[in-house]
């Protein structure tokens, strides 16, 4: 049985696609009803039974590092004030979670991102979340679904997990897409449900014709440590870029891995129309939930 506790979360890129909101604010602090987008990713990862989150960084960016910590002239302020209730949940990270900060350093690619984390990350197995996307929590249930389901996939069989959701055929080029080893799991991807099957590699950005299925990669990993070896072994390819692409297809050759189809929705944070619909969609829920 292998134990994830550990999980990287991406956070160094500047986020072109919002600007500009993001020009001054880190687009993972972009809120989606009253939360910034990355508290939701972050508690994603508590509720699936992580406890330690490596943030990889930019200098420009210190402002998600203050969110994640104590500001204690505020705490003492609120609590002046007797709006303790409000104090406590801005110290919202359970005792046993630890938050830590590396830096890229160069812009190199999500790779190079993943790579970065190793020195803390260090022996262990672990899970990428990439904060752009975030997961519907009001119609899955985190301690279960998605990121719980592939960590427990992960620890029974040891196959890595990426998470993958059919997309309509109008988006298939959008993404990296999955060729299946069985194409037999059709009923399974039409389910709505989490299942886990083997993969043969990926396609990025395929015409629909090229495609060899509708199944894009969502943003949720869960790695054999045996990754940071095939990312080290990596040349930069398309950008000057290290793709972590390249590194999962070493390791299905070598060790196979799996895909887990995605139960719910998801929401790209990182994209101006979709990150307005998610708002929307984010606010109306929390909004509904205080009548």
């Amino acid at each position: 049985m292998k134990n994830i506790t550990h999980a990287v979360i991406p956070v160094a890129g500047f986020g072109t696609r919002m600007l500009p909101l993001s020009k001054s604010v880190p687009k993972e602090l972009l809120p989606l009803g009253n939360r910034p987008a990355i508290h939701y990713v972050v508690e994603e990862a508590i509720a699936a039974g992580i406890k330690h989150m490596v943030l990889v960084g930019h200098a420009q960016k210190s402002a998600i590092e203050n969110y994640f910590d104590i500001n204690a002239e505020l705490d003492n302020q609120l609590r002046h004030k007797g709006k303790d209730e409000l104090a406590d949940s801005l110290n919202w990270l359970p005792e046993d979670v630890t938050v830590s900060i590396i830096r890229q350093g160069k812009a190199l690619g999500l790779g190079h991102a993943v790579l970065a984390a190793r020195p803390i990350i260090g022996e262990h197995d672990f899970a990428v979340l990439l904060p752009d996307v975030v997961l519907d929590p009001f119609t899955t249930d985190m301690a279960a679904d998605n990121l719980a389901f592939m960590i427990d996939a992960f620890s029974h069989d040891g196959h890595s997990q990426i998470l993958v959701n059919e997309v309509a055929d109008e988006d298939v080029h959008k993404y990296g897409i999955a060729k299946l080893i069985d194409t037999s799991h059709i009923d399974e991807i039409s389910g709505g449900v989490n299942a886990s099957f083997g993969v043969a590699g990926f396609v990025e950005k395929p015409s629909l014709a090229e495609a060899p299925s509708k199944l894009a990669v969502v943003g949720r990993y869960v790695f054999d440590n045996k990754i940071f070896d095939y990312l080290a072994d990596t040349e930069a390819s398309v950008g000057g870029e290290i793709q972590l692409t390249d590194a999962i297809d070493a390791l299905i050759n070598e060790y196979g891995v799996n895909v887990t189809t995605m139960r719910g929705a998801s929401y790209d944070a990182g994209d101006m129309r979709s990150y307005m619909q998610a708002f929307i969609y984010f606010a109306e829920q929390q909004l509904a939930d205080e009548k």
